[in-house]
């Protein structure tokens, strides 16, 4: 199994799953992640980063959050 690479922070489950479906619907496999305290986080598999940044980036807000490495 390919390695998994955060791609975006979500301020809660809800916007983190619109993001999921969001990839899954451009054909990209996407998990949300979620610590006790921390953000929850999109991460898709390394291969599909950028095409998972594209797709985020096209079909959002300029000013959502879009996670850095």
């Amino acid at each position: 199994m390919a390695e998994l690479v955060q791609v975006a922070v979500a301020g809660d489950e809800t916007e983190a799953e619109e993001m999921q479906t969001l990839l899954q619907s451009a054909g990209i496999d996407a998990e949300i992640d979620a610590g006790a305290d921390d953000p929850f986080t999109v991460r898709v598999p390394e291969e599909e980063v950028e095409a998972a940044r594209e797709a985020l980036e096209a079909l959002t807000e300029p000013d959502d959050l879009i996670a850095e490495p």
